[in-house]
C-alpha cells in the first residue's frame, strides 16, 4: 500500500511539475508597462532613434545576435553604445519581462 501512495504521489509530482508554467517565467505583460516606461522614448514601434538600423525588428535582432532573451538582458542590463545600463534603475525580473516583451513584439512584427 504504502509503494502505491508513492507512486501516485510521485506521478502526481511529475505531473504537476511537466505541465505547470515556471514560476520564474517572465512575463511580457509587465515586460510592456515597463517598456513604455523606460524604453519606448527610443524604441516606440520597435523602432530606434539614435541608430535606425539596430531596431528592434526580428530580422535586425537576428542580424545583430540580439535575438535572445539572454541577448536582449545583456543589452539591457549593461547598455551598450547610446543605450544607457538600467542595472541601477530596474530590476532583473523587469528586465526579463523586458525581453520577453521584446521578442514578443517582434515576433508580431512590432
Amino acid at each position: 500500500m504504502k509503494r502505491i501512495f508513492s507512486v501516485l504521489l510521485l506521478g502526481i509530482a511529475i505531473f504537476t511539475f511537466a505541465f505547470s508554467s515556471p514560476a520564474l517565467a517572465a512575463d511580457s505583460v509587465s515586460g510592456a508597462k515597463v517598456f513604455s516606461a523606460n524604453c519606448a522614448s527610443c524604441h516606440a514601434g520597435g523602432k530606434n532613434l539614435v541608430q535606425a538600423a539596430k531596431n528592434l525588428k526580428k530580422d535586425a535582432l537576428e542580424k545583430y545576435d540580439m535575438y535572445s532573451a539572454e541577448a536582449i538582458i545583456a543589452q539591457v542590463t549593461n547598455g551598450k553604445n547610446a543605450m544607457p545600463a538600467f542595472k541601477g534603475r530596474l530590476k532583473p525580473d523587469q528586465i526579463a519581462d523586458v525581453a520577453a516583451y521584446v521578442i514578443e513584439q517582434a515576433d508580431k512584427g512590432w
